[in-house]
Parts: C-alpha cells; sequence; structure tokens
C-alpha cells in the first residue's frame, strides 16, 4: 500500500489506517478479544500501517489491544494515539462526553499511562483529543515540544470532534505547525475538512489531514440501509432519522461512482469514497471503520482501484453545492458546530445543510 507523510515529520502512513476506537468498545458491535487481535493483524497482512487509538477508547482497552497484537510489528507499523479525557477518575455515562484535562501535567502523564498499556517506549503520532482552542496555550505547545524531544512522540496532532470543536480548531492547528489534523470528513460532511484544507493551502502550511467517518457513519458502503435497525448501543444511532432518510435520497445520486466495468478494474461506492478523499493532496490516511475481515480486504483495495477522473470529482462538487437535490433538514444542526453554528456563517463552506 502506497504511504504518506504527516507534516514534515518523515513519519509515514498508509493511506488507508485502522481506526482502534472499533476495539475495546462495544460501540461499532461486539467482539472478543482474539477477534479483535485477528482483526488487527489481518489489518497488518492487507498493507495497513497505521493505526489509531486513543486512551479514552474502552477506558485503555483499545490500547491494550493495540498494543498486544502490534507488538511484533512495532518496526513495521505507525501508532498513533490521543489524550485530553480523563476517565480514570470519571465512569463512562453511555456515549456521553467525559471531563477533559490538557493540562501540560495531565498531557504528560495520560501519555505515560498509554505507553505502558501500549507496551511501547514511544508513540509515532500523538493527538490531543477533541480539544477547544482556548484549551490549547502555549504551555500545551511547549509540552509538546518537550515530548518530542524526549523521544517519546515523534509527531503530535489534533484531533476535532463534533459539537466540540470545528472550524477554529482546525484554524489553530494549521497556524501552530501541527503536523495533522484528524477530523469527519466525507464527501456528505465536508465543512470542516474543505475549512482545514483552505487553512493549509492559504498559509502553505505542511499539516496533514487524517478523514475520519469516510462513510458518513455507514451511508457511503451501504451498511446502514432503509431497512437496517440500529440497536441502543449502536454509536450511529444518535444520529436523527432525518438525518439517514436525506441521506439515503444522496446516496442515489451518487451512483455514478460506482464503477463495476470501468477500464481500469472495478470500484464499489464505499472504495470511491474512499478514493474521493486521496484525491486530496493534503490527506494523509484515510480511516474507516472496520466491523468485520472483509470490510478490511475491501477498502483496504480501495487505492488500487480507478482514481476519480477530473468529471467525476468535478460531478460531485457541483452535487455537493446543491445539497445533492435534497431539499429539506437533516436534523443534524446541533452537531456541526462548537459555537452554534456561529462560526460557520459567512464561510462559504457550508452546502444547504452542512
Amino acid at each position: 500500500m502506497n504511504q504518506r507523510e504527516l507534516g514534515s515529520s518523515g513519519v509515514e502512513v498508509s493511506e488507508i489506517g485502522f481506526g482502534a476506537w472499533v476495539v475495546g468498545t462495544d460501540w461499532w458491535g461486539d467482539r472478543s478479544r482474539e477477534q479483535a487481535i485477528d482483526m488487527l493483524h489481518h489489518a497488518v497482512d492487507r498493507g495497513i500501517t497505521y493505526f489509531d487509538t486513543g486512551d479514552v477508547y474502552g477506558h485503555g482497552d483499545s490500547e491494550e489491544l493495540v498494543g498486544d497484537a502490534l507488538g511484533e510489528y512495532r518496526d513495521e507499523v505507525t501508532v498513533s494515539t490521543k489524550v485530553g479525557y480523563d476517565f480514570y477518575n470519571n465512569p463512562q455515562a453511555g456515549h456521553g462526553e467525559l471531563p477533559k484535562r490538557l493540562d501540560p501535567e495531565w498531557v504528560q502523564t495520560a501519555l505515560d499511562r498509554s505507553l505502558d498499556r501500549l507496551d511501547m517506549e514511544y508513540v509515532d503520532h500523538l493527538m490531543l483529543h477533541n480539544a477547544n482552542v482556548d484549551e490549547v496555550d502555549e504551555d500545551v505547545l511547549e509540552t509538546l515540544d518537550r515530548l518530542q524531544e524526549s523521544g517519546r512522540v515523534d509527531s503530535v496532532g489534533w484531533a476535532l470532534g463534533p459539537s466540540i470543536g470545528w472550524l477554529a480548531e482546525a484554524t489553530k492547528a494549521v497556524e501552530e505547525g501541527f503536523d495533522a489534523v484528524q477530523l469527519v470528513f466525507n464527501v456528505f460532511e465536508q465543512t470542516p475538512g474543505r475549512h482545514t484544507i483552505d487553512q493549509i493551502r492559504e498559509l502553505d502550511a505542511e499539516t496533514s489531514v487524517i478523514p475520519r467517518v469516510p462513510h458518513s457513519s455507514g451511508l457511503l458502503n451501504e451498511q446502514v440501509t432503509p431497512d437496517t435497525e440500529l440497536g441502543e448501543g449502536d454509536h450511529r444511532s444518535h444520529r436523527p432519522q432525518e438525518w439517514y432518510e436525506t441521506g439515503w435520497e444522496k446516496v442515489d445520486a451518487l451512483r455514478f461512482l460506482e464503477a463495476p466495468d470501468h477500464a481500469e478494474g472495478t470500484r464499489t461506492m464505499a472504495q470511491a469514497s474512499l478514493q474521493w478523499l486521496l484525491a486530496h493532496d493534503e490527506v494523509a490516511s484515510v480511516t474507516p471503520t472496520f466491523r468485520t475481515t472483509e470490510d478490511i480486504d475491501d477498502w483496504a483495495a480501495a487505492p488500487d482501484t480507478p482514481a476519480l477522473s477530473d468529471e467525476e470529482f468535478e460531478r460531485v462538487e457541483e452535487l455537493y453545492r446543491d445539497n445533492f437535490g435534497v431539499d429539506r433538514d437533516d436534523g443534524m444542526d446541533a452537531l456541526r458546530s462548537s459555537v452554534g453554528g456561529e462560526d460557520l456563517r459567512g464561510t462559504g463552506k457550508q452546502s444547504a445543510d452542512d
């Protein structure tokens, strides 16, 4: 699989990465420890070298699984983790957000605990998890510098979350020279990704983008259809029904991206969605939510499928500007911004419902 660099850090990542939030929690389906480790090994076998976890995923369980599974491949893989939540002193209430801590002492302590769980001496990439713009002050930035100088961290990033922080956070990450910004970015949900890429280009910065939720929570890989019943524990069930209903209409508008008879090979909707993201030079690695080894086989192969043509890319752009022909609300306004939508007004980057 092709590799891309995180910023100018020298840290390389596979174009398709493994989001290890899927292991260590039951938010994306139940699986045993053995099944989770098998999935991680299967990903390595399919050429995936970038593995993204976080200390809060399963309250450390995901990191332990990643460490157990990848220890033997340490020199062959790139491991990323995140810090910023105090789950040690606070119980998890469903899918609600835990209290955050991002002071220098906490960042250092949380990293030490993460390294212990991973059983590693360093991480290739450390991200601040859903940090608000005013939480990342000079003291925090200096702490990140010291961690890199110590050899315990090779590169640094900022993970952005819906309703927690989007545009102002992305701008500051680029301005401060973070190696990468991770955010929700897909054909349907483009605002934060477009804004971040615009900032990178305007400032001639070297920050990379790491898209997550590239299949828009099951729509673009068609794992969520009108017949799907999401259980209460499914992380995607927090999305309103209107969002899925409008999403299914948008998927139909993108059928031209499927290429079963393409001269250069076949391409599924799920693979085309990944190719659309990889067409952006600023994107380093795309981290879909793998639920099965079949998902890994399909999506790890996406970079080898036909790339989108200029005409196809422009057609997606035209559809996005017209909200894919859908003229009704998707019920997601409350999850689009950290400041009640004010940071979206006047940007010119949102579509009719984004």
